[in-house]
Parts: structure tokens; sequence; C-alpha cells
């Protein structure tokens, strides 16, 4: 793309950037300027992701005179890749595991453009044992009994596998409080509380973005905001629903969504995230938070991390049964794919090795890295030169 300025990158095939912002309402002030129409908005900054390069500069020139600066340091995009001898039979369970539609690269997409994609990939390797990652995908009680999957098992009757195995944890939703709370009755609480409402014009989803930034700065909370065509997502965030005063601000943004005109679409709220199983669970944690440029979850007991901005999939991590060595060596049918800038990858991949990473692979405009446990993280790159590989120097290299 030849008509991108210096505040944009290339990110997973998409022209993105992000701007730095001190509050939700001086996001939306810019939000409601851009002609982008998938756009996220938090309390520290907004991603805006462009469907042309055209419309770069009117933004770029629309955040300088708001007084918000880009940082594209701040750029990724996490997605999960699944390798199968039967692509298509996985493609199948996964899309009604997921309500994703069929992406261009064969596998799956979330038409929010929220959660992350679903790369399948063929696979000729035996790999028979219970992987160390699986998913929890976490959708209103409707949507899952839709998705008719059968019976499930494991301990909280949630888990089902896929043709070869791989597991995922499909949990039910709730409303969010009790059932005939009408002041809440849009809201989901899918590990996070989430309201999602249709707009009919660009001033109604420009209105309520406005309102939605000021109710939640008032109230002092971190709400995640996403704007997509026609639609505008209100986001509690993983657990945090459960602040004390969040109860009101849904009753709140609920309010000044209907008093818009705005219509809740109570089929899509989900989450989706990934469990790592390790056997030293505090050092294969401290790989990811390095890796990722991820936070830890500050509450005793909870091995979460997430992305600082919550633009991407949070991480769990669980004991794994250190006898069970066979498992242990098995590489995974899933690992994790991350999209960085160009000029950013070469630094992301030193401090991926410097927190212990090891590269095992380069295919093509990838560089294949496994951690502490052989759990593996791709680093894939938009190419910007001729051959469109990050070239790795001998330093970065580890047996």
């Amino acid at each position: 793309m030849t008509g991108l300025g210096t505040d944009w990158r290339m990110v997973d095939g998409v022209a993105t950037a992000w701007f730095e912002a001190p509050s939700l309402t001086a996001a939306a002030a810019l939000a409601g300027r851009s002609p982008a129409t998938v756009v996220d908005l938090r309390a520290t900054g907004l991603r805006v992701r462009l469907s042309s390069e055209e419309h770069a500069e009117a933004v770029s020139a629309a955040a300088r005179e708001l007084g918000l600066a880009a940082n594209p340091a701040a750029l990724q995009h996490v997605s999960v890749v699944l390798e199968s001898p039967d692509p298509a039979a996985v493609r199948q369970f996964w899309q009604r595991v997921l309500g994703y539609t069929p992406g261009e690269d064969g596998g799956l997409a979330d038409p929010l453009r929220r959660d992350p994609a679903l790369r399948i990939r063929p696979a000729t390797e035996a790999r028979p044992l219970r992987n160390r990652i699986h998913l929890d995908v976490v959708r209103p009680a409707a949507a899952v009994e839709q998705a008719g999957l059968g019976e499930p098992s494991g301990p909280y009757g949630v888990c089902h596998r896929d043709p070869d195995g791989n597991e995922v944890d499909l949990v039910p939703g709730d409303p969010l409080g009790e059932a005939e709370t009408a002041e809440t009755a849009d809201w989901q609480t899918v590990f996070g509380a989430m309201a999602c409402y249709r707009t009919t014009s660009a001033k109604q989803q420009r209105d309520l973005a406005t309102a939605a930034a000021a109710l939640a700065d008032e109230a002092g909370f971190p709400l995640l905001i996403d704007l997509r065509p026609g639609l505008v997502i209100l986001d509690s965030g993983k657990d945090l629903w459960e602040e004390p005063g969040f109860p009101g601000l849904a009753a709140g943004l609920q309010a000044a969504a209907r008093e818009l005109g705005a219509t809740a679409d109570p089929e899509l709220p989900r989450l989706a995230q990934l469990f790592l199983d390790a056997a030293d669970v505090d050092a294969v944690r401290a790989f990811w938070l390095a890796a990722l440029g991820y936070s830890p979850d500050r509450r005793e007991g909870v091995s979460d991390i997430h992305d600082p901005r919550r633009l991407n999939p949070v991480l769990v991590f669980q004991q794994l049964d250190t006898s069970d060595t066979d498992r242990r060596r098995q590489r995974n049918r899933i690992h994790v794919e991350l999209a960085v800038p160009t000029d950013l990858a070469q630094t992301r991949l030193a401090t991926i090795v410097a927190a212990g990473g090891r590269l095992v692979d380069e295919p093509a405009g990838r560089l294949l890295v496994a951690d502490p446990e052989g759990n593996e993280i791709a680093i894939v790159n938009d190419p910007l030169s001729a051959d469109g590989v990050v070239h790795l120097t001998g330093s970065a290299r580890r047996g």
C-alpha cells in the first residue's frame, strides 16, 4: 500500500493504527470524525482499521487536530492456528462452536472482528494425545443449544471435542442480573458483560458511542466500545462486570442506547480465550507475558494474562500432570499466531527469544518459536520488502 502515512502499519493484512487518548471521551471524538467502520475505543486510546488506504490521511489529520498521537509499537493481532489431517471436518465443527464465517484463507473469521480468527491448515503428523492448548468459548445459552454439538463432558459439563480430539469448553452465558431486571435486559454475561446494539445510521452510531464513553468516564470504568458497520458493542471486559458499580453503569448505558433508538441483538455476545496446560505454570506464564506484551491478572490465585488494551484474547494457565511425559512431548495441534508490523518483527523476535523462546522453524513469512515446554507461537509480518520474510540474525537462533 502506497498511501499510508507514518501512523499506519499493515497488521494481519489490514491497514491499522493505534492512537493514544487520555479518556474514552477523547477516543470517541476521533471515532466520530473517522470514516472507518472498524474502530475499537478504549480508556487509553483507540484502534482504527481501514478497508481502504484512501482514508488514512484523513484519520491522521483528525487525530492531530485533537492532539492524539499514534503509537505503532502498540500494534499486534493474535490468531489461533489449528493443524488437522481433515481440515473440512474440523472446520465444520468449529464453525458451529464459534458462530464464525468462512475466511478467505480457508479458516474461520469472527464476523464482528473481535475474537481471534481460527486458521486451519493441513497436517499429516500423528498426534493422538490430548492437546496442551484448548479454547474456552462463551456464548448466550440459546446459541450454545443451537450449535447442536451433542452431550458435553468434563468436570463442568461443557467440554466438546472436534474430530481430531481438540477440546473446547463451550459455556452458556447468562443474563446480567436477575432475568426479570428490565434495567439490564439487553446485557449478557459471557465471562464479561456485553450488549450489542444495532444502529441504522452513522449519526446514531456516533451518538451512542459518545454517550457510552461519557457515562463510562463519569463512572471511572474502562468500558470497551467497539464500532462495526451498523453496530455498537459495549463490553465490560472479562470479569470486570463484577465490579460493584457496573450494574448501575450497564443500566445507564442501556437507557442511553434505547433513548437513541438502538436495538439490542442478544445473539451476538461471545468471548473466546485460550487455556494452556503447563508443568511449570510460572515459567510458561512468564514467557507468554513477554512474548505478547500482556499484563498479569492481579487477583490472587488467578493465572490469566491479558492484552493491556483488551484487543486480543485472554490466556489462562493451568497445571499439567508432570508425570504425563508422552503428552508433554507431543507437538500441539493448536498454536498461536502473532501478526506484527514488519518494522517491529525483529524486536519482537528478540524479546521472545530473551524470554526463553527457541526457534524451531522458518516456514515462508513466519518464524515458529517454542516456549519452554514446546507450546508454539508463530510470528508473522505483512511484507513490505521484496521477499516478505523476516530474516534472522545469527544471535536470534537458539538450539
